[in-house]
């Protein structure tokens, strides 16, 4: 080796070394303003969110259920609130979870590519309706429709308040539906980076092709199934504009057939308007949906690891 091809690749090597090091300074600036935005936020949750806290006082705010911010004696309880949220949250999860990692289940394994070629697009074009469209056609075709099944049932009650269709169970299905195409994507995205071999191998085994899905490929995609169920949760929780719509928005406990109110559109319906103590509660509440989402994203990240260390 002479010496112009020793100094070329030093040169070379001094050349990557540098693009690494700003690789790396590129990388470390990026994850820090990361930190620093949720740092950020949490910061100005807070700041904001605790003031009604001490002044109107924790036990009413978050137990109470009697919700009047502007009479005369104003009271701020939004326990029926928060029930709303974990309720409807919850069931719409029990619905959309489901029918997305089948769905998902269906694209990526037993759905011929013709088929999966035509509902792969309206799952994508799906993810990008804007949320109030789904709260108009919610308005417009679910509403009456549960309208018309709570007719039936109530039909001789004295005491039921009907709402028109605008209900808990209107905002379940409409939120279940919403979160079906973060589920269905991002379930998929994992089932199809499970390795080909363990199909193969679990095939070879004599296992069926059912078998091999639910028994072999999706508990090897769990890790990828759970992130899209944090996704789905997170969009379902904080999910606004659409839940206006249907809900009907009273505060009321969270039956199926009750007009409902969830932390979402408590804010969304009286920011505009709120001042003084029942703005400083509109902002509890913002802390309250926040500290939830934190609380179900680290409880599922926890589930997710211990899941991985019993592997």
């Amino acid at each position: 080796m002479n010496g112009q091809e020793s100094f070329s690749i030093m040169r070379n090597s001094k050349t990557t070394s540098a693009i690494e090091k700003t690789a790396q300074g590129i990388f470390t600036l990026c994850a820090f303003i990361a930190i620093l935005a949720v740092a950020s936020i949490t910061v100005y949750m807070v700041i904001n969110g605790t003031p009604a806290l001490f002044h109107v006082g924790i036990k009413e705010i978050v137990f109470g259920t009697v919700w009047k911010p502007a009479s005369a004696e104003p009271s701020f309880g939004i326990l029926y609130v928060i029930l709303t949220s974990i309720i409807g949250t919850a069931l719409a999860v029990l619905l959309g979870v489901p029918v997305g990692v089948l769905t998902a289940v269906f694209l990526s394994e037993v759905a011929p590519k013709k088929l999966a070629a035509i509902v792969k697009p309206a799952v994508e074009l799906l993810a990008g309706i804007p949320s109030v469209i789904y709260g108009l056609l919610g308005l417009m075709i679910l509403n009456p429709l549960m309208y018309k099944l709570e007719l039936a049932i109530f039909k001789d009650s004295e005491t039921h308040q009907f709402t028109g269709g605008a209900n808990l169970l209107s905002a379940v299905l409409v939120l279940a539906i919403m979160i079906l195409p973060t589920v269905i994507n991002i379930s998929e995205s994992a089932i199809r980076a499970v390795p080909a071999q363990l199909k193969s191998a679990s095939l070879a085994l004599g296992a069926s092709h059912i078998q091999t899905i639910f028994q072999v490929i999706v508990p090897a995609a769990k890790s990828g199934i759970i992130t899209a169920i944090v996704l789905g949760v997170g969009r379902a929780i904080g999910e606004a504009m659409a839940i206006t719509l249907v809900s009907g928005s009273s505060v009321n406990m969270p039956l199926p057939f009750n007009s409902v109110r969830f932390l979402t559109t408590a804010i969304v319906s009286e920011m505009g308007y709120a001042a003084g103590t029942h703005r400083q509660v509109l902002f509890t509440i913002g802390l309250v949906l926040f500290v939830f989402i934190m609380i179900i994203n680290i409880s599922l990240s926890k589930l997710l690891k211990k899941g991985d260390k019993e592997r």
